[in-house]
């Protein structure tokens, strides 16, 4: 009995000596950067929807924090990104819209660029792949900076479109 012993413990010292290197990864998530360059990028404003949105402080502030998920290079910084978009998109709904923007088809554009913005909030936090969210969310604000161009551009009379 004390010979099994003795070679049980000897295979035992022999198992765990063996070589076993452990290697831990310390990288943070970078895919994020190869999804950014993917992005569409959104369209411009023409003159006289631009020259509008001057003045509009809190569509400006939104659009700068707009830009920043461009920039983004790791998944954190996209959700302080998509936080910090909640949050001007909050106060772009309570602030007072040009009197050209001041109609249901600019209003609905934004409520359905708020739900794509929750949406994508959602899969960041859920660990989800963001990218279709974020596509949406961005055809959503394409929509919204598209229809300020047809408002400005439109040259019908609303009193001809009532009477028709």
């Amino acid at each position: 009995m004390p010979k099994i012993y003795h070679l049980f413990m000897l295979l035992i010292v022999f198992v765990s000596c063996k070589d076993n290197k452990v290697i831990l990864e310390d990288r943070q998530e970078s895919e994020w950067a190869m999804v950014a360059s993917e992005l569409p990028m959104k369209i411009a404003l023409n003159g006289k929807s631009n020259a509008l949105v001057e003045d509009w402080l809190a569509f400006k502030a939104f659009d700068v924090s707009f830009d920043r998920m461009y920039d983004a290079t790791y998944r954190e910084d996209l959700v302080l990104i998509i936080e910090d978009l909640v949050e001007n998109q909050k106060a772009l709904e309570r602030t007072k819209y040009p009197i050209e923007f001041d109609i249901p088809q600019v209003k609905g554009r934004q409520k359905v660029l708020k739900t794509f913005i929750l949406k994508a909030k959602g899969d960041l936090e859920y660990r989800q792949d963001p990218k279709v969210s974020i596509e949406q969310m961005i055809t959503a604000y394409n929509s919204l900076r598209n229809q300020f161009n047809v408002e400005v551009n439109n040259t019908l009379l609303e009193e001809l479109i009532i009477k028709e």
